[in-house]
C-alpha cells in the first residue's frame, strides 16, 4: 500500500504478549549458517513447534515441496503431528530468521471489530554482512498474500530484532543498530524516532546503548532488553569488568534507570543474567536468555546447559504468570548467531 504510513491511520505495533493467532516461522536449510549443525537445529525447531501448537497455530515458510516434506519428518520423529495446527506455506527464504526478515504486523480498532495489517521493511542481511537476501526481502509480500492482509511498504531497512515495544507506544532500541549507517542513509536519532512513531506508533523511543558480543546484528536489542509488562523490563547483566560486554551492559543498566515508558510512568527493571561466554571453534557466540519468545500462555526461553539457567528461568517464571516456562536447548542454534526471539514472529489475534 502506499499513502500515509500506518500509525497515521490508526494502527499500532501490538505487545508479543497480546494475543497470536500464530506463531511464523522460516525452517531451516541453509548448511552455512550452522555447518555441521544443520540437524541439530531441525530438531531444536521441531522442538519449538511441539510446544507451540498446543497454545496456537504454527506457520512455516518453506521453498519447496522437498524441504516441506523434510520439516514433515523432522515434526514426526519429534513426536508432533504435522497436520495438527500447522501449515507449511511456499515461501522461499534465503535462511531461517523471520525476525528480521519477516514482516511486523500491525492491528487497529475498525468499525467492525479489531483489523491486522503488516508492515514491510527493507530487509538487507544486516547491512549488507551476507551475500543474497532478495528471497528474504520478500518474505512480507509473500505472507500478505497468503492472509489477506494489507500491506504498508517501507522505503528503509528496519529489523524486527533491533526493537522491542510494550504494544501502547514505548520502544525500546539500540543506538549501535538502529543509527548504524551500513543501514542507509538518514539513520540519525531524530529520523529514526520519527520512523518508529509513523510505522510502528511510537511514542517514546527509548534508546539503549548497545549489544553484545558476537551478535553480528551490530547490537539488536533482543538481545538485552524486553519488555515482559507494561512498564517491566529485563535487562541482561553479568559480564565481569574485564569482560567486553561489561561497559555496554552497564551503560544499559544505567539508562534504563532514569527512563519511562509512554504514559510517564517510571520503568521497573529487572535484572536477568547472561550465561557464561559461549565459544565455539573460535568464535563468541551471542547467548543470551532475554532472547525467549512470548507466545500464548507459553515463555520458550533459550538455555545453554549453565548454572545459570535455573535462575533466568525462574526469574522469568515469576514475572510471566499464567504463562508454562519451557527452556530450550540453545547451544546448536545460537552458533547461527541468533536464537529462539530471532526465529520467531507473532501473528496478532483478531480479537482483543
Amino acid at each position: 500500500m502506499s499513502g500515509r504510513p500506518p500509525a497515521r491511520g490508526g494502527w499500532r505495533w501490538p505487545a508479543e504478549w497480546e494475543s497470536h493467532r500464530a506463531t511464523w516461522l522460516s525452517w531451516p536449510h541453509n548448511s552455512d549458517t550452522w555447518p555441521g549443525r544443520l540437524d541439530r537445529v531441525v530438531a531444536a525447531f521441531a522442538t519449538m513447534v511441539g510446544h507451540l501448537v498446543h497454545h496456537e497455530s504454527v506457520c512455516i515458510a518453506v521453498g519447496d515441496d522437498a524441504l516441506e516434506e523434510s520439516a514433515r519428518k523432522a515434526l514426526r520423529r519429534s513426536g508432533v503431528d504435522p497436520e495438527r495446527n500447522v501449515s507449511f506455506h511456499r515461501i522461499p527464504t534465503d535462511d531461517a530468521w523471520v525476525r528480521d526478515h519477516g514482516p511486523i504486523f500491525l492491528v487497529r480498532d475498525g468499525p467492525g471489530g479489531r483489523e491486522r495489517a503488516l508492515a514491510d521493511f527493507r530487509f538487507d542481511n544486516w547491512g549488507g554482512k551476507y551475500p543474497g537476501c532478495a528471497r528474504d526481502d520478500a518474505v512480507p509480500r509473500a505472507v500478505a498474500k497468503v492472509l489477506g492482509l494489507p500491506r504498508f511498504e517501507a522505503d528503509f531497512v528496519l529489523e524486527g530484532g533491533s526493537v522491542d515495544g510494550d504494544g501502547a507506544g514505548s520502544v525500546l532500541t539500540t543506538e549501535s543498530c538502529l543509527l548504524n549507517p551500513n543501514r542507509g542513509p538518514d539513520r540519525d536519532r531524530d529520523t529514526m524516532e520519527r520512523r518508529l512513531a509513523d510505522w510502528l506508533g511510537a511514542e517514546r523511543v527509548l534508546w539503549l546503548a548497545g549489544g553484545i558480543e558476537g551478535d553480528d546484528t551490530d547490537g539488536h536489542v533482543d538481545d538485552v532488553a524486553r519488555f515482559v509488562a507494561p512498564g517491566t523490563v529485563v535487562a541482561a547483566v553479568g559480564r565481569e569488568v574485564l569482560h567486553p560486554d561489561h561497559a555496554t551492559l552497564a551503560e544499559n543498566r544505567r539508562r534504563l534507570a532514569g527512563m519511562s515508558d509512554a504514559r510517564g510512568a517510571r520503568l521497573v527493571v529487572v535484572e536477568l543474567p547472561l550465561p557464561p561466554p559461549l565459544v565455539v571453534e573460535g568464535a563468541v557466540c551471542p547467548a543470551s536468555y532475554v532472547n525467549f519468545y512470548l507466545a500464548n500462555r507459553l515463555a520458550l526461553v533459550p538455555v545453554f546447559d549453565a548454572p545459570s539457567d535455573a535462575r533466568a528461568l525462574a526469574i522469568l517464571g515469576e514475572l510471566l504468570p499464567g504463562r508454562e516456562i519451557v527452556g530450550i536447548p540453545c547451544a546448536d542454534l545460537v552458533t547461527g548467531l541468533g536464537a529462539i526471539h530471532c526465529l520467531t514472529q507473532q501473528e496478532p489475534d483478531v480479537r482483543d
